[in-house]
């Protein structure tokens, strides 16, 4: 999440169980649930779309990409210009824009338009995400925060559960277009909800000017190495566009380090790095959600069309993993609280990549019962297992003042990790041009990728064994209300200054 530090301004008045509180609980998890499901919803239409419009890997690439690209690289940026300018001000501009992009996605005539809006949606969801949550600490007394923070962490894991169970309900029935269009009338109803119920709240203490150089370098990075990593397999690996994209991602990426290092508001301190086990922490995110990342991209892919699954039963087969998570997460995050985490974050990335060597055992019988389930199921419990540990230590090794950007930095390594992983795993288990229409050698590069995926969360799990320590804490992260959206970490009741 972006910066969450505590509001300032106004003393915050609303209770949890009156109807004023209800209504901005409905906004912020309306607002935030249609930017977190569309981003595992697309990946059941995928298929789909590259039928529909003859697409190669790479333009399905790009398309999940040009999403997390601009997300990534603007959630900083989104929640800075909240504290600024007015929360409430920057969450209804955000859902207007993912509404509008949603609409360009909705009735994009090629693949060249549905990147470009996708690109644009995800710009709207860089604002109206971090917004979500800093309007519910804005809004609500204290007493009240935690439980208003439980319910839209609990009620965006229920959209989450449900998100690809309808999403590939429309895609088998209507078209993958309703994917999109479904969005617009659930940001009406939270512009609407929002004009009249939420109040606006900033920061009046946020120093210093926007950091816009450390936005423009950190963005364009991310492009330019996306482009490289995208394009290298077609292109060739020596082709001048191909190197340019990738030594000015590279060169970009530094800049932005270098710029952080020197701005005098960076929206990146650097100081938050001194924590070895923050860093650590950062770490073991990024490889573990590499590997998902890249595996949850061409899961849905192999399940239609080697398998043979609908949409509607692709987007059901991992509902498995958000039941367990929900019923176990909490659980798993008190148990650390009590041992420490050093256990947990080493075998639960274990569990995960066993659960996905599972998966090399699917073939075009695609048997749900015996070849896909247990898979889910392992897969599942190593994630239970690992994410509440893993957010909750890397919000408690930064300082107390700084939670709330230790919280922003997590989930934006968790994106760049998959962002990275989508662009690179499916040429590195030759699954490149229109492979993924051949069912045979797209099985093939999928039991390579799931593999890779493997033997990444298993160094992520020795990873953390070498670099986790267990320490008294005095200002434990509460762990009862958890959510995983399985595009980023989970959100905790984060407990912020």
């Amino acid at each position: 999440m972006a910066d969450v530090s505590v509001p300032r301004g106004p003393t915050p008045g609303l209770k949890f169980g009156t109807p004023a509180g209800r209504w901005v609980v409905t906004a912020t998890v309306l607002g935030s649930g249609i930017a977190s499901v569309d981003a595992t919803v697309v990946g059941i239409a995928m298929p789909t779309i590259g039928r529909d419009f003859h697409a190669q890997v790479a333009s399905l690439q790009w398309i999940v990409n040009a999403y997390t690209l601009t997300l990534a690289g603007l959630l900083l940026f989104g929640g800075g210009l909240g504290d600024r300018i007015g929360r409430k001000r920057v969450f209804l501009i955000g859902t207007i824009w993912f509404a509008v992009a949603s609409l360009g996605c909705a009735l994009a005539p090629g693949v060249g338009t549905l990147v470009l809006a996708r690109g644009l949606q995800g710009v709207g969801a860089a604002l109206l995400v971090p917004g979500s949550l800093a309007i519910l600490e804005a809004s609500f007394v204290p007493a009240d925060r935690s439980r208003a923070i439980g319910a839209w962490s609990g009620l965006g894991g229920v959209a989450t559960a449900i998100g690809p169970f309808i999403g590939g309900w429309l895609i088998s029935a209507v078209s993958w277009r309703l994917v999109f269009f479904i969005n617009i009338p659930l940001a009406i109803v939270v512009i609407l909800v929002a004009l009249r119920h939420v109040p606006e709240s900033r920061d009046p203490n946020a120093g210093g000017r926007l950091d816009l150089p450390g936005t423009i370098a950190v963005t364009g990075g991310l492009i330019g190495l996306s482009y490289g990593l995208i394009e290298g397999p077609a292109q060739g690996w020596t082709s001048a566009r191909v190197l340019v994209a990738l030594i000015a991602g590279v060169l970009l990426l530094g800049a932005f380090i270098f710029i952080e290092g020197h701005i005098r508001f960076p929206m990146l301190p650097l100081s938050v790095f001194r924590s070895r086990q923050f860093s650590a922490a950062n770490a073991v995110t990024f490889v573990v959600y590499g590997a998902l990342g890249g595996g949850l991209f061409l899961l849905p892919i192999v399940l239609q069309n080697v398998a043979g699954y609908t949409p509607l039963e692709s987007g059901i087969a991992l509902l498995p993993v958000t039941a367990i998570m929900l019923g176990l997460s909490a659980r798993f995050g008190a148990l650390a609280a009590r041992i420490g985490p050093r256990l947990q974050m080493s075998a639960g990335p274990v569990v995960v990549g066993i659960g996905l060597a599972l998966l090399a055992r699917l073939t075009q019988e695609g048997n749900y019962a015996t070849e896909v389930l247990p898979a889910v199921i392992v897969f599942g419990l190593g994630l239970a297992i690992t994410v509440a540990p893993l957010t909750s230590t890397a919000l408690s090794s930064a300082p107390p003042e700084q939670a709330g950007i230790a919280s922003a930095i997590n989930n934006d390594v968790a994106r760049a990790a998959g962002l990275i992983a989508v662009a690179v795993l499916p040429f590195a288990a030759g699954i490149t041009g229109d492979v993924y229409l051949h069912p045979l050698a797209l099985v093939h590069g999928f039991r390579i990728a799931v593999s890779i995926s493997a033997v990444a969360c298993v160094a992520a799990g020795l990873l953390a064994a070498a670099t986790i320590r267990n320490r008294p804490r005095t200002d434990e992260v509460s762990t009862q209300d958890i959510s995983c959206p399985l595009d980023g970490p989970p959100l905790q009741n984060q407990r912020v200054s």
